[in-house]
């Protein structure tokens, strides 16, 4: 498994760990001109659960792998955040906020990967 990979791993563990749902990953790898190798899309179901998936990610990336996101963008209003690891972009939304922008269509030639929620 190599570093993408890994970090894709921990970012779902991050956002499991706050009971994040409907988590897409898109493997974007063999799509030329994306803006990353991965996409992982989530949802929380109030604005305190968003701010805290996100909260999640971070702490569980930092402790995993020693790696800080680039940017992320949306803490605030927590409808819809933004985090940027280079490789890979995180989203999560509020589930109206998700299926308004519904990124899973921008790339239909991209592999999904749905990952079951943990009851």
């Amino acid at each position: 498994m190599g570093v993408t990979e890994k970090l894709v791993e921990t970012i779902t563990k991050g956002i499991q760990e706050k009971k994040g749902q409907d988590i897409t990953v898109i493997n974007l790898e063999h799509i030329d001109g994306a803006i990353a190798k991965y996409f992982i899309i989530c949802q929380g179901n109030s604005p305190m659960q968003v701010e805290a998936i996100a909260g999640s990610i971070g702490d569980t990336v930092r402790e995993e792998m020693k790696e800080k996101p680039v940017n992320v963008a949306g803490l605030g209003n927590n409808q819809w955040v933004a985090i940027d690891y280079s490789d890979v972009l995180v989203h999560v939304f509020l589930p109206e906020m998700r299926a308004y922008y519904n990124i899973e269509m921008l790339w239909e030639d991209a592999e999904l990967t749905n990952i079951p929620n943990l009851d």
